[in-house]
């Protein structure tokens, strides 16, 4: 029993030692990131620059079977966040199945600025991704509309409260890139501490076993098993971080990376986000089946184009 303590103490020392430096160094890049991307966000979207650009777009949604005020809710799911869209949808007021459609679309490409930089560290060709993310999202509102069935019942229908001074937005974005730079920052630490330690244990070796048939059938390598719970679980972002370090470590290389990129990008986060969209009454399963199935596609896609290219 005491060594077995002794043992376990030893593990969370190394751990710490070694997850440390590296945690502190990607949350400092993402962060570069994040900040000034979010600042953009902010005058984009004080500026009404985000609704000039939801009207060009808005005669694609009519292949959704969307209404044109759909391409707002889209573009500020991409430019801004999940919550930014529901706070968008609700307001509006859509039909649960417009709803349903149009969460499953910001589910696959909210965020992809911020999302885009991060997989292009681990070897992805970023201008690529943000057209896969695009395109995927686009695919998954066509096919939704012809397989989804009638949902009775309405999301929304709240009035648009005016606009905020701009010095009121600019502090409520204050406050709320203080609070998102102290989540990454402690979620970051923590995975990348988790993540070391499992290592240690041998956890991690032994989570590959049960995973390998699903992990072969989505075409993915047993490799990305950890990340790839952590991306479904926390989301791209987080799961960037641990991808970032395995790559350096030598334990995942670039193509693998990529591969798992071409997955994540598609699906992930699906627990939290889901779960928001439920919150005002989207069926979940409509919300997490298809980005899977859509996903598991688009990485055989991409197996076959990298056998195709490399003959």
């Amino acid at each position: 029993m005491v060594s077995i303590i002794k043992n376990l103490v030893q593990a969370v020392v190394v751990s710490f030692h070694k997850s440390m430096p590296k945690a502190f160094k990607t949350s400092l890049w993402l962060l570069k990131i994040m900040i000034p991307v979010t600042f953009l966000i902010l005058i984009l979207d004080y500026s009404g620059l985000l609704t000039i650009m939801a009207g060009w777009i808005a005669p694609l949604f009519v292949w959704m079977g969307l209404p044109g005020e759909s391409a707002f809710v889209l573009l500020t799911s991409i430019f801004a966040n999940i919550y930014s869209a529901i706070a968008v949808i609700t307001t509006v007021g859509f039909t649960l199945r417009e709803a349903t459609i149009l969460a499953v679309m910001c589910l696959i490409a909210h965020g992809f600025i911020i999302e885009s930089a991060v997989v292009r560290k681990t070897g992805s060709n970023v201008v690529w991704i943000i057209f896969l993310r695009i395109a995927a999202s686009i695919f998954a509102g066509i096919i939704l509309n012809l397989m989804l069935p009638e949902l009775s019942g309405h999301v929304g229908n709240m009035s648009r409260s005016a606009a905020l001074p701009f010095s009121d937005a600019l502090i409520n974005w204050g406050i709320a890139t203080f609070w998102l730079c102290l989540k990454i920052v402690l979620l970051i630490a923590g995975l990348m501490f988790l993540q070391r330690l499992l290592d240690e244990l041998g956890v991690i070796a032994a989570l590959k076993k049960p995973l390998r048939p699903f992990m072969g059938l989505m075409g993915l390598p047993q490799s990305a098993t950890f990340s790839w719970v952590v991306g479904n679980v926390l989301g791209l972002a987080y799961g960037s971080a641990i991808i970032i370090d395995e790559v350096n470590e030598g334990t995942m290389t670039r193509d693998e990376a990529d591969l798992l990129n071409h997955h994540l990008v598609v699906s992930h986060s699906q627990l939290e986000d889901p779960l928001l969209f439920a919150a005002i009454g989207i069926p979940i399963a409509w919300m997490i089946w298809p980005r899977v199935l859509l996903a598991i596609l688009v990485v055989w896609l991409r197996k076959g184009y990298n056998m195709v290219m490399r003959k």
